[in-house]
C-alpha cells in the first residue's frame, strides 16, 4: 500500500475507522487484520527492516490500554515472543522476520552492525533518544512515518526496573542451553524413538514417590506436566561452566570421550573455574583446532547444581544405586529443588533421586504476615529460647500443621507453653511416685488389677500410632508430626492425670505402711504400670522436648547416660485387649455422666469435692450397667458411694453418655483423716478408717 494508512481506534469498541489521507473508506473488525502484512517504517534502510511484516491477533492487546495495534519485538518482551513463536510456523517464508536476531548484545549495547541504531546503549536511548527531537523520532518524521510526537505524562511509558538497585531494565532475548522435555530421552534428533520423554519418565517417577502432605502430589505433577523445556544455561561472571565446544559452522557440539576426560581432570585439579582461564587447544588435543570451535562460556543454571546434589551426597558417598529417604524443604521447591532433582535424576538414571519428599509451608508471624525486616515483625528464635527455653519452641514446631503456613506470635507461643507445662508435670509426677521403686516389687501382667491392664492396653494403642507418624511409610499419618505431639500430649493429660493418676493417687498415698514399706498389691501394680509409662513417655518425647526428656532421665537414672542414645520403648502388643479396652471406655463414660451430675451440687456448694457425693444410678436404658459393680463406680469416680438401683424415685440427670438416669446427694458420712473418703465406720471428721 503506497498510501499512508491512519488507524484511529473507536470508543464501540475493537472496530477500526480507516482513512487514507483526510477519506474514510470504512470501518471492520480488528480480526480482519489477521494474515494480513505490513511495511517497516524503516523499509528503506533495507536487510532486516525491507522484510514485510504480518499482523497476528494477540489476546494481551486490549481496548482499555493502547490503540489495539502495537509492534512486535520478538527480542525485547515474553508476549511477543510467544506470540511470534506461536504463528511463525504458519507464516511460510514470513517465518524469518518474526524470530529472534539478538539485537541487544551481553553489554547492553545494540550489535554494531545493526542498520539503525547500531553500537548504542539502551539506556541512552531511552533516556535521550526518545524526545520528539531526538534521532529516533526525527527518522521516522524524515520517513514519512512519524504522525505526531509528545513528550508527556500522557505518553510516558512504563517499563521494568531492578527492584534492588531501582535501575531500568531491557529484556535481552540470547541463545541459551536446553533440556528437551518432549524427546525420547538418548534421542538428540527427535526422531523416531520407542523410549519415554523425560517429561514421561518424570511423571512415572512422580507416581512411585510418596509426597508428603499427599496432596502436593497434584502440585509437582502439574508443573512438570505444563512445563515447557528446561532451560540450564545463563550469563553470569561467576558459576559452574557449561564446558562444551560447539562447532563454528555446523554449530554441533563436540562429543568425544577424550575431550570429556581431559576436562574433567581439569575440573579435579583446579575447580569449575579451570575453565575460563583454560588452555582450550590443550583440552581440545591434537585432533581438533581452537579455531574451528566456539568455547561456551555460559553457566549453569543453579537449580541445575543443587539439583546435583543426590549424585555427590548419595551415590558418590553410599553407592551406586542409593537415593535419598527422604527430601523436605518449603512448598517453593515444587518449582526449584524438588524438580531439578527429579529431571536430572530420571534423565540419567530413570528414576527420582528421592523415595519420599516432605513439603512444609513458611512461618509468618502472629496476624499471619510474612516476617520482613522492613516490617519489623521477625520473629527471632533465640530470643524466644532465651525468654521461654528452646523445648517450648520446639513444641511449637512439632505441634504445627506444618504442611501449610503457620502463624508464631506470644499468644501461640503461649498455648505452646501451656502444653509443655503440663507435660512436664506428668513427668513430675512420675518420677514422685516412682521414688524407690526397684525391679522386686514388679507385678505380672496377668495379676495386675484391671485398670492397670486397661492402660497397658491404652499405650499399645498409642505406641502403634505413634510409629505410623514415624515409620509406617504407608500411614496417611506419616511424618504429621502434630499428631504425634497432639496423641503424647492427651495420653498425659486426658488419659493419665485426669484419669489414671486422679483414680490412684488413693492408692499411691494410703496402701502402704509407712512404719515398714509393706505395700498392697494394687499399689505395687500401679507402681509397676508407673514405671513401664515413665520408660515408654521419655523415649517419646525425647526427641521434641531434647532437654527437658534428658532432665527426667538424668533425674531418674544420674548414671545411665544420655536418654538420646536409648531406642524405642518395647511394647508388648499382646498388651492389647479390645474387650477390656470397651468395657473401660464405657466405665469412663459413666465417670464422666457421674460428675456432670454432681456439678450442679458442688456450684451449689452442697458438696466441695465429689468425694462428699452418694450417687444413685439407674441403668435406664444402660442395659450393659450390670457388668459394673458398685465398688468400680465408687472407685473410678471418687465419690462417697454408688447405689445402682432400678427405677429409683429420686429425681435424676439424665446422663448423655450412659443412658442412665443419676441422682446426686450429699453423704452423712464422716471424713477420714488419712484417706479423705466419708465412709460409715468413720464416726466424726478426722478419725482413721478400717484400713
Amino acid at each position: 500500500v503506497e498510501l499512508m494508512v491512519v488507524l484511529l481506534q473507536r470508543e464501540s469498541g475493537l472496530d477500526f475507522e480507516v482513512q487514507v489521507r483526510a477519506k474514510k473508506l470504512g470501518i471492520f473488525k480488528g480480526t480482519a487484520l489477521a494474515g494480513a502484512t505490513a511495511r517497516h517504517p524503516m523499509h528503506h534502510l533495507g536487510g532486516f527492516y525491507a522484510e514485510p511484516r504480518s499482523f497476528m491477533p494477540g489476546d494481551f492487546v486490549t481496548a482499555e490500554a493502547g490503540t489495539g495495534l502495537v509492534h512486535m519485538a520478538p527480542d525485547h518482551g515474553e508476549d511477543d515472543f510467544d506470540l511470534c513463536k506461536k504463528f511463525a510456523p504458519t507464516l511460510g517464508t514470513k517465518l524469518l522476520p518474526l524470530t529472534p536476531v539478538f539485537a541487544v548484545q551481553g553489554d547492553g549495547r545494540y550489535r554494531d552492525d545493526w542498520p539503525w541504531l547500531g553500537g548504542h546503549e539502551w539506556s541512552v536511548i531511552n533516556k535521550k533518544m526518545l524526545a520528539p527531537d531526538g534521532p529516533i523520532c526525527m527518522a521516522l518524521k524524515e520517513a514519512g512515518a512519524l504522525l505526531s510526537a509528545k513528550n508527556d505524562e500522557s505518553t510516558r511509558h512504563s517499563y521494568p526496573h531492578s527492584w534492588r538497585s531501582k535501575a531500568p531494565l531491557i529484556y535481552r532475548c540470547t541463545p541459551q542451553w536446553f533440556i528437551p522435555m518432549d524427546k525420547p530421552i538418548g534421542d538428540a534428533t527427535g526422531g523416531q524413538n520407542t523410549a519415554p520423554t523425560l517429561r514421561e519418565t518424570a511423571l512415572q517417577a512422580i507416581e512411585e514417590t510418596r509426597w508428603v502432605p499427599r496432596r502436593s502430589t497434584n502440585r509437582i505433577r502439574s508443573m512438570v506436566e505444563g512445563r515447557p523445556d528446561w532451560v540450564i544455561s545463563r550469563q553470569r561472571a561467576w558459576g559452574v561452566p557449561i564446558a562444551l565446544y560447539v562447532h563454528r559452522q555446523s554449530g554441533e557440539y563436540l562429543n568425544d570421550p577424550a575431550v570429556n576426560a581431559r576436562i574433567v581432570d581439569a575440573f579435579k585439579s583446579g575447580g569449575a573455574d579451570a575453565w575460563f582461564g583454560a588452555d582450550h587447544q590443550a583440552l581440545l588435543g591434537p585432533d581438533y583446532a581452537l579455531a574451528d570451535y566456539e568455547v561456551v562460556n555460559d553457566i549453569l543454571d543453579v537449580w541445575f547444581d543443587s539439583g546435583s546434589t543426590h549424585s555427590f551426597v548419595d551415590a558418590a558417598r553410599y553407592g551406586a544405586g542409593t537415593r535419598a529417604d527422604l527430601y523436605l524443604e518449603g512448598s517453593d521447591q515444587h518449582r526449584g529443588w524438588f524438580q531439578s532433582s527429579l529431571l536430572e535424576s530420571c534423565g540419567t538414571r530413570g528414576r527420582a533421586p528421592y523415595d519420599a519428599v516432605l513439603t512444609h509451608g513458611f512461618a509468618l508471624d502472629g496476624q499471619g504476615r510474612k516476617m520482613s525486616k522492613s516490617l519489623g515483625n521477625v520473629v527471632d528464635p533465640l530470643k524466644i529460647m532465651s525468654e521461654s527455653g528452646a523445648d517450648i519452641l520446639r513444641m511449637w514446631v512439632a505441634s504445627t500443621d506444618y504442611f501449610d503456613d503457620v502463624k508464631i506470635g506470644k499468644e501461640v507461643l503461649a498455648g505452646s507453653s501451656d502444653a509443655y507445662r503440663k507435660l512436664r508435670n506428668t513427668f513430675r509426677y512420675l518420677l514422685g511416685a516412682l521414688e524407690g521403686f526397684s525391679d522386686a516389687e514388679k507385678v505380672p501382667v496377668a495379676d495386675m488389677p484391671e485398670l492397670e491392664r486397661y492402660m497397658l492396653h491404652k499405650l499399645a494403642e498409642l505406641d502403634g500410632m505413634l510409629r505410623e507418624v514415624v515409620e509406617e511409610r504407608a500411614s496417611e499419618s506419616w511424618l504429621e508430626f502434630s499428631r504425634y505431639t497432639r496423641a503424647l500430649n492427651d495420653f498425659a493429660n486426658i488419659d493419665l492425670s485426669a484419669f489414671f493418676f486422679d483414680i490412684r493417687k488413693d492408692c499411691l498415698y494410703c496402701d502402704v505402711n509407712p512404719a515398714t514399706g509393706a505395700q498392697t498389691d494394687k499399689r505395687r501394680a500401679y507402681r509397676t504400670v508407673l514405671d513401664v509409662l515413665f520408660h515408654a513417655l521419655v523415649r517419646y518425647a525425647a526427641p521434641v522436648l531434647v532437654f527437658t526428656a534428658e532432665e527426667v532421665w538424668t533425674s531418674r537414672y544420674p548414671d545411665a547416660g544420655s536418654v538420646h542414645l536409648l531406642e524405642w520403648p518395647e511394647v508388648d502388643g499382646g498388651w492389647k485387649d479390645e474387650e477390656l479396652g470397651g468395657k473401660w471406655e464405657r466405665l469412663k463414660a459413666y465417670r464422666s455422666d457421674i460428675n456432670e451430675a454432681i456439678e450442679p451440687l458442688r456450684r451449689d456448694k452442697r458438696v466441695r469435692s465429689s468425694l462428699e457425693a452418694e450417687v444413685t444410678v439407674d441403668p435406664h436404658k444402660a442395659t450393659d450397667i450390670g457388668l459394673f459393680s458398685s465398688s468400680e463406680l465408687v472407685e473410678i469416680s471418687i465419690v462417697a458411694h454408688v447405689d445402682i438401683v432400678a427405677e429409683a424415685t429420686e429425681s435424676y440427670s439424665a446422663g448423655s453418655a450412659s443412658s442412665a438416669r443419676i441422682a446426686v446427694v450429699p453423704t452423712e458420712n464422716a471424713k477420714c483423716g488419712r484417706c479423705w473418703r466419708h465412709l460409715p465406720e468413720v464416726k466424726s471428721d478426722g478419725d482413721i478408717c478400717t484400713r
